[in-house]
């Protein structure tokens, strides 16, 4: 008989995000007259840009004309999108990451769960916690976060993430040899300055750790002191890899598009980690369409430039909205300033799945219950900034209704 992965067997339950939507599911059945606004998931409501559309559609043509189709790409991605993303997410931050140290992909989710590839089955990982759930998710695919006892991985290094320490993490006793990091966080929406990151920098090259830093949502950051990049703090070349995407900055969570850096200072055991990525890609991946590269390389040009930042300010405006209008009706909030996401405190003690159920039923508002975002994220509810804005208002007015 065929043997399965049986690390797959070891997960609890299903994915989160499948869960929020099999229960919103169920609720709709059983009340089909309830109108339902959607603040979970992360996904986006507005239209792609108007210039990565035309940029999509040019390359379309490309592909109907032999002088112009393009077939196998790059591994890596493009050069013309490579230098793009260089010249605009790295270099105005004083990064100096070549377009030779990049690679293009269909998206950070996608890099996030694959790293580990090429990484021994024995490596410590750690996480923040609350964490968004892939990276605890495919370390234990991959055998490495032990066993589940009801509540956490027994191998996995969790780091709390709470009130009292500003939802940034300590140092943790426990080297790891991986630490996954994302700022600003999701789920908890807060951002960390270049002071924060510096010690953990200089604490991964101390012990020959990995930072695998995901900068998701750095566009979102609307203080010009807080560190876009990871490469921002001296050091985190050699120890360091980042994560980009086009998801939340310009409306690709269906179009897929991000990149992943991995700088060549980067070495462990006398060995490129580049060389290792680039040997996991090039067996099992072959590159992200020609035609989305276009349109990711028209986020950068000036109109695409315009529209994105357009679509970040109404999204911002919403987290806004959400942010102040929980807060008025006595709730106790965090992020939504430097982040798209919004996240606070379920009243009376209530756990986090009983206030997702009581705002559903009541309010017929759909969250994300910060339990399922890990240990400490009990007792939390995050909320979404990427609904639609006139819909974002009425789920606020009715959470504040309600309570």
């Amino acid at each position: 008989m065929v043997k399965l992965n049986e690390n797959y067997l070891k997960l609890p339950g299903s994915y989160l995000f499948a869960e929020v939507a099999r229960r919103t599911a169920a609720f709709s059945a059983a009340h089909p007259e309830a109108d339902i606004i959607k603040l979970g998931i992360g996904d986006v409501t507005l239209p792609l840009p108007p210039a990565c559309v035309s940029a999509l559609k040019r390359a379309a043509d490309d592909m109907a004309d032999s002088s112009t189709f393009m077939g196998y790409g790059p591994y890596e991605g493009y050069a013309f999108l490579r230098e793009a993303i260089v010249k605009n997410d790295y270099e105005p931050y004083g990064v100096r990451i070549g377009p030779d140290e990049l690679f293009v992909s269909d998206g950070a989710k996608s890099d996030c769960g694959n790293i580990g590839d090429i990484f021994s089955e024995d490596c410590v990982v750690a996480v923040c916690d609350p964490v968004y759930p892939v990276y605890i998710d495919a370390n234990a695919m991959a055998g490495r976060a032990g066993d589940w006892d009801g509540r956490r991985w027994t191998n996995i290094v969790y780091m709390p993430c709470t009130g009292e320490n500003g939802f940034f993490p300590e140092l943790p006793e426990r080297v790891p040899d991986l630490i996954y990091l994302c700022f600003p966080n999701n789920p908890t929406g807060m951002a960390a300055t270049k002071e924060q990151l510096q010690p953990w920098v200089d604490y991964a090259n101390e012990h020959g750790s990995v930072i695998l830093y995901d900068a998701a949502y750095r566009a979102y950051i609307t203080d010009p002191s807080l560190p876009r990049s990871i490469y921002e703090i001296p050091g985190a070349e050699t120890c360091a890899i980042e994560f980009g995407s086009f998801s939340k900055t310009a409306g690709f969570t269906g179009t897929r598009c991000g990149w992943t850096v991995i700088p060549r200072a980067l070495e462990r055991g006398g060995e490129s980690l580049y060389d290792m990525w680039m040997r996991r890609q090039s067996t099992k991946f072959n590159g992200t369409a020609y035609v989305i590269q276009r349109a990711a390389e028209a986020v950068y040009s000036p109109e695409g430039k315009e529209q994105t930042a357009g679509m970040i300010g109404y999204y911002m405006e919403n987290a806004r909205v959400i942010r102040s209008g929980l807060s008025e009706a006595g709730l106790e909030t965090y992020g939504g300033t430097d982040s798209p996401y919004i996240w606070f405190r379920a009243p009376g003690d209530q756990d986090s799945w009983s206030f997702f159920d009581r705002l559903l039923d009541e309010a017929h508002v759909v969250t994300t219950p910060g339990s399922g975002f890990g240990p400490s994220g009990e007792g939390f509810i995050r909320v979404t900034a990427f609904g639609d804005s006139a819909r974002t208002r009425e789920a606020v007015e009715r959470i504040k209704s309600m309570l």
